[in-house]
């Protein structure tokens, strides 16, 4: 191996540690395993976790205390569907136990851009901000807000006839990215959905190995958190941002 070759030095200030987290188990997952057509039944409005999902959820908890991320973490940004604010919450939120320990918890911000693939289904379509913010009172929703206050509280970006095409959700990815880089701080987490993931890393990766790139983007285990370390090499001629 060429060890000169692998060596990329950049400032750290150019750079960000961000940790994707992939929902837990969600009833859509449950029923959608036994039939693919059941994710287009209304009872699966805004999917909420599993009981195994909250154990999921419960265990990724201990782990990220127990290993000193929580510690780290300055900002966690979430999807503002049901099932990956329980997620959010669940895993970083603030608890009486918490405070009690002196822990203080990361800044949960709901982000329209991280949701789930957009449209037809049910289950993928958001709940009034009003309702997110009673169900989540300790969850940022300005930004949430903003699509509010041009659009209305309804889900108007979800369609129940088109389901967002693969380019759609890569310029979206892209969005967030760009945004991403547009905060303060260096060590992030998003919580989403597994295809948002996904493209997240494919639009990272260009320039990976293309082993490297095949591992790095598999598809994501619920409550499963992948780590990366992202550059901005806005003003350097490499492509990707993956360092």
């Amino acid at each position: 191996m060429n060890t000169t070759a692998a060596q990329f030095p950049y400032p750290w200030q150019r750079c960000k540690i961000v940790h994707l987290v992939r929902h837990g188990q969600a009833m859509h997952n449950v029923e959608g395993d036994i039939n693919r057509e059941a994710l287009l039944s209304p009872h699966l409005f805004d999917a909420e976790l599993s009981p195994l999902g909250l154990h999921q959820v419960g265990k990724l908890r201990e782990d990220v205390h127990a290993s000193g991320l929580l510690k780290r973490i300055e900002l966690v940004i979430t999807s503002p569907l049901y099932r990956t604010m329980q997620t959010a919450f669940g895993v970083f939120g603030s608890t009486e136990s918490n405070e009690d320990a002196g822990v203080n918890c990361p800044k949960i911000m709901a982000v329209e851009l991280c949701r789930d693939r957009m449209g037809v289904r049910p289950c993928d379509m958001r709940r009034r901000v009003s309702e997110c913010q009673a169900l989540f009172p300790s969850i940022d929703f300005s930004m949430a807000i903003l699509v509010v206050q041009m659009d209305g509280e309804e889900d108007n970006m979800w369609n129940p006839d088109f389901r967002e095409s693969e380019e759609e959700m890569a310029a979206r990815m892209g969005l967030l990215i760009n945004w991403l880089w547009t905060r303060p701080e260096q060590e992030i987490v998003i919580v989403s959905h597994g295809i948002m993931l996904q493209h997240i890393l494919y639009r990272l990766g260009n320039d990976c190995h293309q082993s490297v790139r095949t591992a790095l983007c598999k598809r994501f285990d619920n409550c499963e958190l992948r780590s990366v370390v992202i550059v901005d090499k806005s003003s350097m001629e490499a492509d990707s941002q993956l360092c």
